[in-house]
């Protein structure tokens, strides 16, 4: 079991999101993963938008923690500068047709109809619309 955290990053109505097709499932997540052992959940959060989105962020209050091999962390977040989309994570470099990442800006009426996981979080962000 390992802790995991994720930056919920919303600009102009709309939230920065993990686009994942994997093994047929096309589903969409918050870019974030595991904590390292010398760093602080919210660090991850940081290392981990920089990694998937291109963009250093300041995170701001965690509006989520949900129990799942661990403990999953949700943390609002500010870009502070960056280029989205230019993310060089691990993640990037393994892509393939049946397994791939994509960053993508959804807007937050596009959110209910979405395979969004968690589904937690999308009462959360329903109040944001």
């Amino acid at each position: 079991m390992h802790s995991r955290s994720a930056v919920v990053l919303v600009e102009n109505n709309k939230v920065a999101l993990i686009k994942r097709r994997k093994n047929g499932r096309t589903y969409y997540t918050f870019p974030g993963g595991k904590v390292e052992s010398d760093e602080t959940i919210e660090e991850a959060a940081v290392r981990e938008a920089y990694e998937e989105l291109g963009v250093h962020v300041r995170i701001g209050e965690c509006v989520l923690a949900l129990p799942y091999n661990g403990t999953q962390y949700y943390f609002t977040a500010t870009k502070e500068h960056g280029v989205f989309g230019t993310g060089q994570g691990e993640e990037f470099q393994h892509q393939n047709a049946h397994n791939s990442y994509e960053a993508v800006w959804l807007s937050l009426g596009e959110i209910a109809s979405i395979d969004l996981i968690p589904l937690e979080m999308k009462p959360w962000l329903a109040r944001l619309n």
